[in-house]
Order: C-alpha cells, then structure tokens, then sequence
C-alpha cells in the first residue's frame, strides 16, 4: 500500500512523538518543522499529502505559514490544528483555503481518521459504489430470468440508469464495462419483450396497456385542467431518461419533483411518436382522421411535424374539453428560446402551454455532424455531461426557474429516446424505402430478423400504410440499418452516432415528470 508522506509544524513538536510513532506504525511517513518558516521551506522543497499546522507558533504562525505554502502548493490539503476556538478565527482559516481543522488537544486516531478523511474518502467511496453495484448486477441478472411486466422494465431502466450516473461519479472504478455488457443484455431481452408485447398494447383499451406516447395528454395532462391548474407542458425532443435525471438534479432546490416512465410508440421517431403524443391518436388513426396533413407531414423531414398545433387543438376538440387558452409553440433556434423566456410570464394568461424544444435533438445529430462535438463526448458519460452543460446555460433552464415562482404545474416529457449505434445490420429494399438507420418502411426489404422486428402487417402495429404492401423492419438494441451498396464506407459513416427509431430501454422506455413549484 502506499506510504503518504506528512509533514507536521508545532512549537512543541517534542511533546508529540507517541503520535507519530503512532501514525509511522499506520503507514504515514512523518517529517517535522517546529516553526512556521521551517514548514514553509520543506513544503517548497518536498511534495507532501497533507500538511498539518499549528496555529500559535513563535515567528510565522499557522495563518500566515498556510498562505505561503499554499502560494506554492495550492492542492495540498492543509489542516489548521488550534487551542483557540473562536469562529472568526476559523473563518479566517477556511477563507485561506483550510481543508479541516482540530482543536487541542489531539489524540493520535483523531490524526489518523483525519487523514483518512482527506486522503482516502475517494478510494473508500469508490470500494463502497464497487461492492454496491456488484449486488446490484447479480440482481438485475436474476430479475432477467424471471417473468417481466412493463413496470418490470420501468424500474430496471431507472436502476440502469442511476448507475450510469454513479458510475460518472467514479471514473477510477473499472465498471463501466461491466456496466456497458449488462445493458446489452438487457436491450436483447427488451427488444424480445416488446416484440411479444407490442401488438397486444395495441389493441388494448386505454386502462389495461403501460402508458403509451397516445395516451400523455390524458393521464398527465388532462386531469391538471380538470382541476383548474394552469399547465405549461414541455416536450424536449430526444431525451433519454438519464439526461432528464441530471435536468432534475439541478432543479430540485425550486421543484417538487414527481419522476415517471411510459412507452414511447413504435418506430421511436418525432414523426411518428410526437404526433401520436399532440393528437393522442395512433399513427394510423392519424392518417385516418387527417389524410391531407398526414399526406402533406410525410414530403420532407422538415415537415414531419408541422401540424403538431393542429393536432394538439383537435385533441381537446374531440374530448369536448374547455381549456381557458391554448397556446403551442415550437422552439428551435436561440433566438426563439430567448425571446420565449424573455416573455414566458405573460404565456400564463393561457390555462395550456405546449412547449416544444427541439435542442436535445440537434445535439444528437450535431454529434454526428461535427467532428469537434464528437470530440467533446466520445462515449455516453462525455454525451451527459454535454447535455448538462447545454442545460445549465438555456434558456429552458431559464424559464423553468421563472416558472418555479408561480402557481403552476411542468409537466415535461419527450417524444422518444436515442441509442449509440454499434452493430451495423445489412438491409436490402428498393429505391422507395425510407432512409432512416433505425426503422424502414417500404416494399421487398430484407434484414437479419435477429436484429429487428418485421411487420408485414402495419394496422396491427397501429401505423399508416404510407401504400399497398408497404411493410417496416425496426432495430432492435443498438443495430442501425446499411444498405450492400458502400456497406463498409457507411458502417464506419454511422457507428458511435446517437440515432433512434428502434427498439432498445433508452429509445423507448423514456421520462414523464410533473414538477410542482416549492412556493
């Protein structure tokens, strides 16, 4: 084990050989200065783990020796040992950088449980995570060989998810790997489950399926007007549910925040699952009740989602529900998201605000499209901490933290998740398929069914027909689709991208929060 090295200053250092008699038989290597100006010139000239201080030595004392030790070694933690115990002298001390202080007399284990206070916290923490997920993987590989109802995979993708976000806590440990694997096998036997599952939700009435992306605007937001609350809800496009964890964490001090999961639709993209969420009808009915929207939303990427205010506003039409004012607004730009807070008080005088950021999105495609955004989040650790930066610098964050002095209720949730793309998968269809890497629809296609659902029949799985024997294939666990043609030129293109449409936890197991103000 290693040997940490101490160096210690008191006047009376003589009086003190037990304890460093006592901390050599622990481990430490101890050098001693009796003054202040023999600290000073041994920490200038030797690298030590900690220094300890006495504050009342002859010549420079503990204060004025801690401010030129830590001129010249600011990372070295210092602690301040005192006889005086008056609190502007601790303030003093803490001001100039202190990392702890004792009160005299010390016995030797104080000296030693501070040390290990300072010097081993990291390392007694990380062993405590490392024993702690070890359990927690036998569990979650027990729980897959049992029967699993959707709240089953509710929990598990939380579970999974919070380790994630432990695991960044703990670079040092050698879990991430491990970690890694275990959702791999979880993806597989989700995708499974859905693939058994999915139809029958479909067919389902509303009370007896997990909540899908159709049913948002009647379990979450309806019942709040029904109590005359005034509603601001938020769709933030593409948010996984460990990007909403790290959002939540930063507004706990100003919300009460209740955190759940539904099912977004299939295929788990903004066409499909954002429209189903504002008209609360399946694609299909979608296309039924609006063929010319449906027809016009389907030319090009960038009107997939144009008619959401449309959709939205029929909802409530259709539910014969009076909303006292119904505004929806899509963000996209920053210009939009700066002039949105700038006024977003004056949006209360409408009972409904529906309110689209598309942010997380270009995020993930920015990823994808910029070398230098690929750069700052190699892996999904980097790609969180990427998000939690955007997200303490928005304008979003801005807004909700203005909001949080109202009497509101957020309800804030997304259209779909996103998955990092390893495997490709070889696919063959005509020039008419669709070009997405998670989902296709078309004539003729061809994949290994091992690595995606085939749905020869659209109406069972609730989607439009887009034409006569038009069928999809959707990806399962982290699969992208590439065609025969360039198949290596595009394999290298599209792998390590975030991309959704398909089946995995992360795409479709997704965040629904209602955040009450603390006023």
């Amino acid at each position: 084990m290693k040997r940490y090295r101490i160096l210690w200053a008191d006047d009376e250092i003589d009086m003190l050989k037990s304890h460093i008699i006592f901390l050599t038989d622990k481990g430490f290597d101890v050098t001693t200065a009796s003054n202040g100006e023999d600290a000073i010139a041994l920490s200038q000239k030797e690298s030590y783990d900690i220094i300890f201080l006495d504050e009342q030595m002859p010549g420079i004392g503990g204060l004025g020796a801690l401010s030129e030790i830590k001129a010249t070694s600011p990372s070295t933690p210092v602690i301040m040992i005192t006889k005086n115990e008056e609190e502007s002298l601790m303030d003093q001390a803490i001001g100039k950088k202190i990392s702890d202080y004792l009160i005299k007399p010390v016995n030797p284990n104080q000296i030693v449980l501070a040390c290990k206070k300072l010097l081993d916290s990291e390392s007694l923490k990380d062993d405590s995570t490392a024993k702690d997920y070890i359990s927690e993987f036998n569990k979650i590989t027990q729980q897959l060989m049992m029967p699993m109802e959707p709240e089953d995979w509710m929990d598990l993708h939380a579970r999974l998810s919070k380790w994630e976000l432990e695991l960044d806590e703990h670079p040092n440990l050698d879990l991430r790997e491990t970690l890694t694997g275990q959702k791999r096998d979880c993806n597989a036997e989700f995708s499974k489950y859905v693939e058994r599952h999915y139809e029958t939700w479909c067919e389902s009435e509303f009370e007896e399926r997990p909540t899908l992306s159709v049913d948002i605007l009647d379990k979450h937001v309806v019942p709040h007007l029904k109590d005359g609350k005034k509603v601001f809800f938020f769709v933030v496009d593409c948010l996984r549910y460990d990007q909403w964890l790290i959002m939540a964490t930063m507004l706990q001090s100003c919300y009460q925040i209740h955190n759940e999961q539904y099912f977004s639709i299939l295929p788990t993209a903004t066409s499909y699952a954002r429209n189903t969420i504002f008209s609360g009808l399946f694609p299909d009915d979608i296309e039924k009740r609006h063929p010319k929207l449906w027809a016009e939303s389907q030319k090009s990427e960038h009107s997939k989602n144009k008619y959401e205010d449309e959709f939205f506003k029929d909802f409530f039409k259709r539910r014969r529900l009076s909303v006292n004012g119904i505004k929806y607004s899509k963000l996209t730009t920053t210009e939009e998201s700066k002039n949105f807070e700038n006024s977003v008080l004056s949006y209360l005088n409408h009972q409904l605000n529906a309110v689209v950021i598309n942010f997380v999105d270009i995020l993930a495609h920015s990823r994808f499209d910029s070398q230098v955004i690929r750069e700052l989040s190699p892996d999904e650790n980097a790609f969180r901490s990427l998000t939690k930066t955007w997200f303490e610098h928005s304008y979003f964050f801005k807004m909700l933290k203005a909001l949080a002095k109202q009497d509101v209720t957020i309800v804030v949730t997304t259209d779909h998740g996103s998955i990092r793309c390893m495997h490709p998968s070889k696919v063959i269809g005509d020039r008419e398929a669709s070009t997405n890497l998670r989902f296709k629809f078309g004539k003729n296609l061809q994949c290994e069914t091992k690595q995606a659902v085939m749905i020869r029949n659209p109406e069972r799985y609730r989607l439009p027909k887009h034409a006569l024997n038009i069928h999809y294939i959707i990806a399962k666990e982290d699969y992208y689709f590439v065609y025969p043609t360039n198949y290596h030129k595009f394999v290298n293109q599209y792998r390590d991208s975030f991309q959704h449409g398909g089946i995995s936890l992360d795409e479709m197991v997704v965040p629904i929060a209602t955040l009450t103000p603390k006023v």
